[in-house]
């Protein structure tokens, strides 16, 4: 497993080139906001935001299919496709329940959050099931359902990361199974929001569609392969640097490509190849962690690619959940990237 980022100087001992900061801190870059401070110091100021995970269909462009935002106290739904009908072990037809609008609101009382965040696990698994099943990951996006449910899953755990309070009152209401993984998630994003500091002017960001999600898998394995790093750990690596290759500015300290390499490092451990092509890029990922000490000790290896803990522990989260349910890796494909701003929060990709 792979673990996250804490700010400090480089042990006396590691001579390696210094890497920036990931999008998850950064997400003001190319354009505009004031670099904040995180913890991690490497003799130059680091820019933050944030970015946590998006779906982006057509580019920067809202993809298709897109609900109206639903008016203030009501929550907007779709209508489950007729394909979602699924049989039932009795062999009856069970039918989906409505599919939640991108914009659907988020039950205040806890309890009520509890319920919704259950269902709402509980249909995704069965979405991802479905996709993995009948659909095809190595080409296109995900569909419809998928990429609905995992964004509602996101915009809970958001809220719960920024309500502790909530959070764990909501944490009671649920079943033993979810609690635990629930935690980890809010605890994961809870730890990379505290490294960054809101955009407050207008700021510029570059962002696409990633490559299919069995496609990264594939560089994923084979990356893992070849130097021995876990391939969940490079794909919690990748989620939280560009969620999955989706954010492609530079970032304020010059970072660039899906796994963020400053020009220095990517030098001395992107053996030639192209910082941008998302195949190089992961076996230079790998080349670096596996320099600094992964698998033996994915810690230090990964403070050594972001000197924060909470970097650290936050992606070793996240590799967890992928380790013990790939369902996990699919439903972090389709979360959306949003953007920290002075005036609360804006999703930039997505439906």
């Amino acid at each position: 497993m792979k673990e996250q980022y804490a700010g400090a100087v480089r042990p006396e001992h590691d001579h390696r080139p210094a890497r920036r900061m990931t999008h998850t801190q950064q997400d003001t870059r190319d354009g505009g906001a004031p670099p904040a401070r995180t913890g991690r110091s490497r003799g130059r100021p680091v820019a933050a935001s944030l970015v946590c995970l998006a779906l982006v269909l057509s580019g920067c462009a809202g993809a298709q299919g897109a609900a109206s935002p639903a008016p203030p106290g009501r929550t907007a739904m779709r209508q489950a496709p007729e394909r979602t009908a699924t049989p039932s072990a009795a062999g009856s037809v069970r039918q989906a329940p409505a599919l939640p609008g991108p914009d659907a609101a988020i039950p205040k009382d806890p309890a009520r959050l509890a319920r919704a965040l259950a269902a709402t696990t509980a249909e995704l698994r069965r979405a991802v099931d479905a996709w993995t099943r009948d659909g095809d990951p190595a080409t296109g996006q995900a569909p419809e359902p998928v990429v609905l449910l995992a964004l509602y899953q996101q915009r809970i755990y958001r809220h719960l990361a920024r309500n502790p309070q909530v959070a764990s009152r909501t944490y009671a209401g649920l079943p033993r199974a979810l609690a635990g993984p629930a935690k980890d998630d809010v605890t994961a994003i809870r730890k990379l929001l505290s490294l960054v500091h809101p955009v407050s002017r207008p700021a510029k960001f570059k962002v696409r569609p990633p490559e299919p999600a069995d496609v990264l898998l594939g560089h994923f394995r084979r990356a893992e392969r070849r130097f021995g790093v876990g391939w969940e750990v490079l794909a919690a690596v990748m989620f939280v640097e560009t969620k999955f290759g989706r954010v492609r500015s530079p970032s304020h300290t010059g970072a660039q490509g899906p796994m963020q390499f400053m020009p220095g490092t990517w030098d001395a451990y992107g053996m030639g190849g192209d910082v941008h092509d998302t195949r190089d890029a992961l076996l230079g990922a790998a080349n670096y962690l596996h320099a600094s000490g992964a698998p033996r000790d994915y810690r230090r290896a990964l403070y050594a690619y972001n000197h924060s803990w909470a970097y650290v522990d936050a992606v070793l989260l996240h590799a967890r959940r992928i380790r013990r349910d790939i369902r996990n890796y699919y439903a972090y494909y389709n979360w959306q990237v949003f953007v920290v701003t002075t005036r609360g929060e804006r999703r930039l990709t997505g439906p």
